[in-house]
């Protein structure tokens, strides 16, 4: 038998930042990943960090995690390649138009600071390397990325100086529990014992709660990733367009990253290296929107090509909550997509809602028990 006090499932952001925020307190803090940490969506994402066009629920930890990345790395004492150059959401006919203006009101009335670009000359007075037939844009300069592997590697060895034990290759199979009370997790390696238990394993969220009766909606969707060979640098902004089916940014690398049009994923057991790379017309489709939007991408060498799962929920919204069902029971899933830039924030609710303390920042929306008496499924959008 083993025991620690707090088992984190997941070694993507919000679990290795809940890890570095638990040890940090001095909570002994076991991290399992079934894979290499960051080696689903915090691995695969566009890696935007924006507050601009987020639903109003996820406005306040957005508006936290903008805060917490401008001092991030000092705070881990590491490199994240993070630049808060800003985030163009672009109009590519007159019918979007009405579509960007509106998140600019939005932005604007929620104390974003943001700009409408009402025509291609004010876009390309921004941004230079974009197309002359893109129509207007929405500029948020508050808006940024960061460098998704480098962040949960500085997440994970943060937590590591503090004390906190993380273990790769290792696949949680099943929750323990004793009644209504977690008692810990089954796992690969075989069984190990804590008073309590945070999930936040992505796409197999679903999975292990289902055994314990609780059900977790989530639709699973496959997003090809195309990265460009190094190119001088072009772009600072990260870009996204209005419908919602591409983006892309420019790396501190000089690699581009393009993500496009998801499909749902038919596989029903574990992902593996074979069964999320995308198929080829979804690579040829992202391409071919990138160069629309780029035209100097029309010439770029293809670096590398791959897929990721995104957990999307109903309503595009994550869970985050201690789940009343049973004592000890954390879930953070579903980020539909957009969680990186939540990372820094997400590990600190965790770490609140593990340690008893009030979470800092309001939650309620994210409780579980929304999805029973919710109808309307939101679209799955990509915007960096």
């Amino acid at each position: 038998m083993t025991q620690a006090e707090i088992i984190i499932v997941g070694g993507g952001i919000s679990g290795t930042a809940a890890a570095y925020h638990l040890a940090g307190q001095g909570r002994r803090v076991t991290l399992l990943e079934r894979g290499d940490l960051a080696s689903m969506a915090s691995g695969w994402t566009l890696a935007g960090v924006r507050q601009s066009g987020r639903h109003p629920a996820e406005l306040p930890l957005a508006k936290a995690a903008i805060d917490r990345w401008t001092n991030l790395a000092v705070e881990l004492d590491a490199d994240l390649e993070y630049r808060q150059d800003g985030n163009l959401r672009l109009a590519l006919t007159p019918e979007q138009t009405g579509t960007i203006e509106q998140i600019v009101s939005e932005g604007n009335a929620a104390g974003i600071p943001m700009e409408y670009l009402p025509d291609n000359a004010a876009v390309r007075a921004v941004a230079p390397a974009l197309a002359d037939t893109i129509v207007a844009a929405s500029f948020c300069p508050s808006d940024g990325h960061a460098n998704p592997h480098k962040t949960v590697a500085a997440f994970a060895a943060a937590a590591k100086r503090h004390g906190a034990d993380l273990r790769t290759g290792v696949e949680v199979t099943a929750l323990l529990t004793d009644g209504d009370k977690v008692q810990g997790v089954r796992t690969t390696g075989g069984d190990l014992f804590a008073d309590t238990v945070i999930l936040a394993a992505g796409v197999y969220t679903p999975r292990l709660l289902a055994s314990l009766g609780i059900d977790f909606p989530l639709t699973i969707s496959l997003v090809p990733v195309v990265q460009t060979v190094p190119m001088p640098p072009a772009l600072a902004q990260v870009l996204g367009i209005a419908t919602g089916g591409f983006a892309g940014r420019q790396e501190v690398s000089g690699r581009f990253r393009l993500t496009g049009t998801t499909i749902p994923w038919g596989e029903h057991g574990q992902h593996t290296a074979e069964n999320v790379q995308p198929p080829a017309n979804l690579v040829v489709d992202t391409i071919q929107q990138a160069s629309a939007l780029a035209p100097d991408l029309a010439t770029a060498r293809i670096g590398r090509v791959w897929g990721g799962l995104i957990d999307k929920t109903p309503d595009a919204l994550p869970v985050i909550e201690r789940l009343p069902e049973f004592n000890g029971l954390i879930v953070a899933a579903g980020f539909s997509g957009h969680g990186f830039c939540l990372g820094p924030i997400t590990g600190q609710l965790l770490a609140d809602l593990a340690t008893g303390q009030e979470p800092s920042l309001p939650i309620e929306s994210f409780q579980l028990r929304r999805f029973a008496a919710q109808s309307v499924t939101e679209a799955l959008t990509l915007h960096g």
